[in-house]
């Protein structure tokens, strides 16, 4: 005949759950403990056509395999957590860089042709400054002028919109020297 299954699990439960819990408390510590007894025994449960007579050892591994699994939780959330905040710190970074890209191409665009020429050969095109100004057909003298001044200009319009920062509606740019209405 055989036993009911509830009354098996709470002979087992009554005969072992102390040693099980001194185990989960000697190497989950006390705030987990509980839990890892509570899911023994739910696992005892489930599989009761499993658990052999000699039943404390079969638990106690249960336990073991509720602990180890516990841990690998933990590390993969840690991880997930981790790569998470790796997006997000790049999702700013790619924010920062489209930002700066933005405000990079509406200060050129106020610009004469001639600076943002003389700014983009270097900083985006990656020319020398004798490169340069060979494109330009100046000495590198003359370029390195052009470029002190164009930079400067440059950092008068960064200034500027900074403290405003127009629309693009409003925006207008310079042309060789006049204030022309920008296509928006």
């Amino acid at each position: 005949m055989t036993p009911d299954p509830a009354a098996r699990l709470t002979a087992l439960y009554e005969r072992h759950h102390r040693q099980v819990y001194a185990y989960a408390v000697s190497r989950a510590g006390r705030p987990l403990a509980d839990d890892v007894v509570s899911e023994t025994f739910l696992v005892a449960w489930r599989r009761l056509a499993d658990v052999p007579a000699q039943a404390l050892p079969w638990l106690l591994g249960v336990a073991r395999n509720v602990m180890l699994e516990r841990h690998r939780d933990q590390a993969r959330q840690a991880g997930l957590a981790e790569e998470m905040a790796r997006w997000i710190r790049e999702a700013d970074d790619v924010a920062d860089g489209v930002t700066e890209r933005a405000a990079t191409l509406a200060a050129l665009a106020w610009l004469p042709d001639r600076d943002r020429e003389i700014l983009t050969l270097t900083a985006w095109h990656g020319l020398s400054t004798g490169q340069a100004a060979q494109v330009l057909g100046c000495s590198r003298a003359t370029f390195l002028v052009r470029l002190h001044r164009a930079r400067k200009r440059f950092t008068q319009v960064t200034s500027v919109q900074s403290a405003v920062a127009p629309s693009p509606s409003t925006t207008r740019r310079v042309t060789d020297g006049q204030r022309v209405a920008a296509a928006g």
